[in-house]
Parts: C-alpha cells; sequence; structure tokens
C-alpha cells in the first residue's frame, strides 16, 4: 500500500469520527484562526509519545487578523506528516504537533522545532535570548518556505540574533542528516502546491538548497529547506493533483531530519 493510500484511508476515518469529538474543543482551538488549514484533533490526540512535533509560533510584520505567517500549511500539514513518520519509522510519534511560542519557556520542554515562513519573522530582543538557550540546550530547529536571498537572509538575522557568531553553510552530501535513516542521495527541488500550475519554484527561489547553522561542536542547530516547501508537500499528500514522488521524498527528509535532532 502506497503512502498517499494510507493518508487516504486515515483521513477518511478521521473524517468518520470527525462527528464524536465535533462537541470536544481543539487542543489548539485558540490558534485556528491563525492557521492556513486547521482540522479537527484526531481521537488519540492526547496520548503521549516519545516524540513531539513541534510548531513554532514566532511575530511577522505580515501577520493578518485572519492568518499568521507562521501557521502557513497547519495543522493539516504536520498531521498528515505526523501520519508518515508513524508508517516510515519506529519513531514513537504523539498524533498532534506541540505549538510552541517563542516567547515562552516551554520552548526549553520541546527539542524539537519546525518553522515555516520564518523569511519574514521578527524576534524581540528576550525571544532571541530563549531561541538561543534553545540551541545551547540540545534543541534542533528546521526552517521550510524560505524562498530568495532575501527571505533568508532576514531568517539567518534572527539566527545570529539568538547567536551572534552563526553561519551558515551548505550540507555535504556525506552528513549524516541525509543517511541517519533514508540514504537521500538524489536530491531534488520539493516544490509547493504551486508545481501543480507549472511552476516548481515561488518568489523568486529557483535552486533548492539544503543549509545549516552548526554550533561549536559541528551539530546542526538550525537546518532550512531553502527555495523549497516540504510543508505544502505533506499538506497535499492526499491531494491527486500533487506529485505523489515529491511527498514521499518529503516525508522522509522529515524522518531524517527527527532521527538526526534526537541521536545528535
Amino acid at each position: 500500500m502506497t503512502v498517499r493510500r494510507t493518508l487516504a484511508l486515515l483521513c477518511l476515518g478521521l473524517l468518520l469520527t470527525g462527528g464524536v469529538h465535533a462537541f470536544a474543543k481543539n487542543r489548539w482551538a485558540q490558534y485556528e484562526r491563525e492557521m492556513q488549514d486547521p482540522i479537527d484533533d484526531p481521537p488519540d490526540a492526547n496520548v503521549p509519545a516519545e516524540f513531539a512535533f513541534g510548531r513554532l509560533r514566532y511575530r511577522s510584520p505580515r501577520d493578518g487578523f485572519r492568518r499568521a505567517r507562521w501557521g502557513t500549511d497547519a495543522n493539516k500539514g504536520e498531521r498528515l506528516f505526523i501520519i508518515a513518520v508513524r508508517r516510515l519509522s519506529l519513531i514513537n510519534a504523539q498524533s498532534i504537533e506541540q505549538i510552541v511560542d517563542v516567547g515562552n519557556d516551554d520552548l526549553y520542554d520541546w527539542p524539537f522545532m519546525y518553522a515555516v515562513a520564518a523569511g519574514d519573522w521578527s524576534l524581540s530582543p528576550t525571544e532571541a535570548e530563549r531561541l538561543g538557550k534553545f540551541f545551547e540546550r540540545g534543541g534542533f530547529l528546521v526552517v521550510d518556505d524560505v524562498h530568495n536571498d532575501r527571505e533568508w537572509a532576514n531568517f539567518m538575522e534572527g539566527i545570529q540574533q539568538a547567536m551572534p557568531d552563526a553561519v551558515d553553510d551548505e550540507i555535504p552530501d556525506n552528513d549524516p542528516i541525509f543517511h541517519v535513516t533514508y540514504d537521500i542521495s538524489d536530491r531534488i527541488q520539493i516544490s509547493g502546491y504551486n508545481v501543480v500550475y507549472g511552476s516548481p519554484y515561488e518568489r523568486g527561489g529557483i535552486k533548492p538548497r539544503w543549509r545549516a547553522v552548526r554550533d561549536k561542536a559541528g551539530r546542526i542547530v538550525a537546518a532550512g529547506w531553502h527555495n523549497q516547501d516540504l510543508g505544502d508537500a505533506w499538506e497535499y499528500a492526499d491531494a491527486p493533483e500533487y506529485p505523489e514522488d515529491l511527498s514521499n521524498r518529503a516525508f522522509r527528509f522529515g524522518v531524517n531530519y527527527i532521527t538526526y535532532a534526537m541521536t545528535h
């Protein structure tokens, strides 16, 4: 059974059981107006697990009343990705994401963080200090849906607030992050939904890049899927028109990055 078929069946199951939970408040209901694609919690939403997928909530000048930049692809994107994590790996993953505000000390309790569209983020001095301590304590951040040089530079400005000496580099082919679970040797651009309309890139970000910021010991603390949109590949994994190969590749990248964060 393909990953896409599995996801479609699981999504159908969630819809069929949705009536049971219709009167229950979703765990992150207070953030749903900020999300692009909110869906109801699955039946096992409150069951603890070994791994929790952290979604970083931050502020951006581009935030609107009905939509915030941090909430791009949320929360359907991570829900389908977590289903894939459970299918493609032995990681005991919680069925829903953990939303963590960069302005809250709860950040220290969740070592894996995923941030979308962080090329538009804006960190206050206290938020940047907290993020720096997050890295010092072993935290890992991966950013997605960051396109073109301007957005990457703005993302790095925030990272350098948190880690003043931070520099980014291209992750080499032999780095463990590409081989820790899946051997990913043929890397191609993971496009957003716009690929359905014939454009493999967006906002001028033509060349796909896999970038990283490391601590003094060489461990990756912040990674970037630059000029790519894995969140869309997860979110539309059950959409017949979106390329299945891109979703499958995006799932494997995600599993590798989680495994790296848990073991390094």
